[in-house]
């Protein structure tokens, strides 16, 4: 059976997230004051071929873990379909 993980990978709230900080300045700039933080990070999917969906979600976490997210400095969250 074929599986969809959606993977969000973000940094971590501890850590400065420069990314988010410039679009945050460039939201000011352009006049949208109601935005009070910005943190960016990337979401990824996978078609996972599986028996079941904990398998799945237990090879996407996986990914995660060795190749996908740095967890040093980001967490994940995966959300199998």
């Amino acid at each position: 059976m074929t599986f969809t993980a959606h993977i969000n990978v973000m940094p971590l709230k501890e850590l400065l997230d420069p990314q988010g900080k410039a679009v945050m300045s460039g939201l000011k700039n352009l006049g949208i004051s109601h935005v009070h933080d910005v943190r960016i990070g990337k979401h990824i999917t996978l078609q996972i071929d599986a028996a079941t969906k904990e398998e799945a979600q237990q090879l996407a976490e996986t990914a995660c873990q060795k190749l996908l997210a740095n967890q040093v400095m980001e967490s994940f969250e995966v959300h199998i379909q």
